[in-house]
């Protein structure tokens, strides 16, 4: 019995889904085009699945470890007020993680990325971050290149 092929109308199996930082065997991490939230990363998984559960135990503890990895790297980079980490999923239905730094003077904060906003930035918010994006991005990529190999499905 063959794998049911993903489905075509499936935004995530079509695409990149936005900046690639990183690729690996069973996910991917790209940095989302979200300006008022430059630190907007997502831990896409390859497969098409819709609920992290549809993994096995160890696909699922590589999946937390590569998320735990991304939120340290942000932390440590861009010592944030908050990291927001969450699976949703409503509009697209298949598996990736939103890994967000989160600063007390980010357009929404404290609402999530998705509420109301309640202030204006007077510049780019990527600007207000302690370093480059770009030498964000290589920092998780360098991380999660040293990450172990991931399980096999």
């Amino acid at each position: 019995m063959s794998a049911p092929s993903p489905p075509t109308d499936c935004p995530l199996c079509r695409e990149t889904g936005g900046h690639l930082v990183f690729q690996a065997p069973h996910w991917r991490l790209i940095r989302a085009d979200e300006p008022n939230f430059p630190a907007f990363y997502r831990l896409i998984w390859q497969a098409h699945v819709a609920e992290f559960s549809d993994l096995p135990p160890p696909q699922r503890q590589a999946c937390m470890e590569a998320v735990c990895a991304v939120e340290q790297v942000l932390r440590d980079a861009l010592q944030p007020t908050k990291i927001n980490v969450a699976s949703l999923g409503n509009v697209v239905p298949h598996l990736h993680w939103h890994v967000i730094a989160r600063f007390d003077w980010d357009s929404h904060f404290p609402n999530p990325v998705w509420g109301q906003a309640v202030r204006q930035l007077p510049s780019p918010a990527v600007q207000r971050l302690a370093i480059p994006l770009a030498e964000l991005d290589q920092r998780l990529a360098h991380r999660l290149q040293a990450m172990p190999a991931q399980p096999a499905p």
